[in-house]
């Protein structure tokens, strides 16, 4: 029997675009022999569906439906592609859970702490082998010192917003007198941010993904950029990065990676597919 299914896109925060070119991605492969697939936006207005005829149908919140022609359609499952908050935050993965409608993601816990680059940290910095780069948490609504920062960690920095994502807000600091610009930036777009030190090194990102009770770690892909740092533009914009699956990496170090990479993933209580980002330095 066909599973219906709400693909979500869209989002509150800046990366909403980059949602959309993702679910746009999804649709194109989910097996349409398989699933009806119904493509719901989400935006501060409102949740909605817009058929081909272009007229939006609003989601009823009460329970996730919707209402076509007379007839009431109820999901059997979401897949999450928000990227950002209400998507990857747990904001949605609480709502569905009080629903008991099964979703692509991780759990509301999870993707809570996850979202939180510091928390993140926290939980992980004592994982064997994984070394997280020196880093100062700083608030918005609560006083802070900018010398002492600047004499804790060595340049060059990175500042960047503690709960959001696509390196959106994000700069490197490679002088003293730049670091307040840097900050200014970062709290435009979050009232937490992160400074950190820099890692020097070559970037790759890892899939890991749980299937029948078995964690599979995924070929590395590494990432090459001209540019500075591997920034919005270097991320979205085709031709400014190159990315090269799977990495040419040794196969000691792509033992170690995977067996890092699968560490993490048990640590934050992880399930279905998640993404890691790391540097390979040394």
């Amino acid at each position: 029997m066909r599973k219906t299914i709400a693909l979500l896109t869209g989002g509150t925060t800046g990366e909403w675009v980059i949602s959309v070119k993702s679910a746009a991605t999804i649709a194109q492969n989910l097996d349409a022999d398989k699933f009806d697939v119904y493509k719901i936006m989400l935006t501060q207005q409102g949740w909605f569906y817009e058929p081909a005829d272009s007229v939006k149908i609003e989601v009823d919140r009460n329970d996730f439906s919707l209402t076509l022609n007379g007839k009431k359609i109820k999901f059997d499952g979401v897949f999450i592609a928000i990227h950002g908050s209400p998507g990857e935050d747990g904001k949605l993965q609480g709502y569905f859970d009080m629903l008991d409608l099964p979703y692509t993601t991780c759990d509301a816990m999870t993707s809570a702490i996850t979202m939180n680059k510091g928390y993140t940290k926290a939980i992980v910095g004592d994982i064997d082998q994984l070394k997280v780069a020196k880093s100062v948490q700083i608030f918005k609504n609560a006083s802070y010192n900018i010398e002492q920062i600047k004499r804790d960690l060595k340049l060059p920095y990175f500042v960047k917003p503690n709960n959001g994502g696509s390196s959106i807000g994000m700069s490197k600091v490679t002088r003293p007198d730049d670091l307040e610009a840097a900050i200014t930036k970062a709290f435009a777009e979050d009232s937490q941010i992160l400074i950190e030190e820099f890692i020097s090194g070559r970037e790759f990102t890892i899939g890991v993904v749980k299937l029948d009770g078995k964690i599979t770690v995924l070929p590395a892909t590494e990432v090459e950029t001209a540019k500075e740092f591997f920034d919005f533009e270097a991320k979205y914009t085709p031709g400014v990065a190159t990315e090269t699956t799977p990495a040419k990496i040794r196969p000691e170090t792509r033992d170690r990676v995977a067996k890092i990479a699968e560490a993490v993933y048990v640590k934050l209580n992880c399930r279905g597919v998640v993404r890691i980002d790391f540097i390979l330095s040394g």
